[in-house]
């Protein structure tokens, strides 16, 4: 989300109204309350952790506008009304966001020193190219990709073009359906430079999770 640093906050807020309006939650995550419908047994309540809002009179109540009766409620932490109404219309998204403040060339150091303590927030100015690779390094960190670099035998790795990978599916098997399906059924081995291996090379098999910018080479049957 693109702002003027000039006017971060008021546009902010704007544009958050906007989207919570259309059920898209920035950098937040699914409420951790269970929710499961029944067909008897009435509106059962479990809160773990105290409740500062919702009881079962508030629970039974915002059931009520649904027209649910009977349900499984389970409190996980501190909930709000608003949290419970999110798990009960089931169809909200939840996406991260950064707040890319443009414009800092017309802002003083001081200010440009608070700026950096907004979360999820990275300043820069267009016009001069100013900032741009902590743009690039929070876009790959909030995208949760890593980069794997391949290894031919008996060549050096090739950093020209990474294999990209969901960093929740990068194991090495995930590499290599990544590359061809084949080699899911060729494969024998793979040694491993890098951040996961205990040392370089670590002869590893399908298994074995891989971190970013981890160097592989694929032995094959």
């Amino acid at each position: 989300m693109v702002l003027d640093v000039m006017k971060p906050l008021k546009h902010k807020q704007l544009l958050e109204y906007e989207l919570e309006g259309f059920g898209i939650r920035l950098n937040k995550q699914p409420p951790n309350i269970g929710f499961k419908k029944k067909e008897k047994g009435g509106i059962n309540l479990t809160a773990l952790v105290p409740q500062s809002e919702l009881d079962l009179e508030a629970v039974k109540s915002i059931l009520s506008e649904y027209k649910i009766h009977n349900a499984d409620i389970t409190l996980r932490y501190d909930a709000t009304s608003e949290d419970l109404i999110d798990v009960i219309e089931g169809n909200r998204v939840y996406i991260p966001c950064i707040y890319v403040l443009n414009k800092i060339d017309q802002i003083s150091i001081e200010e440009l020193d608070i700026i950096y303590r907004i979360p999820h927030c990275v300043p820069i100015s267009a016009h001069h190219k100013w900032n741009f690779d902590d743009l690039l390094e929070k876009m790959w960190q909030y995208l949760n990709l890593i980069r794997i670099y391949t290894k031919p035998r008996g060549q050096l790795p090739d950093y020209s073009a990474p294999i990209v990978l969901n960093a929740e599916k990068n194991t090495v098997d995930d590499l290599c359906l990544k590359i061809h399906k084949s080699l899911q059924k060729d494969f024998k081995a793979a040694l491993v430079w890098g951040a996961s291996a205990k040392h370089n090379p670590q002869r590893v098999g399908k298994e074995h999770v891989l971190f970013d910018e981890d160097v592989v080479q694929i032995l094959k049957r």
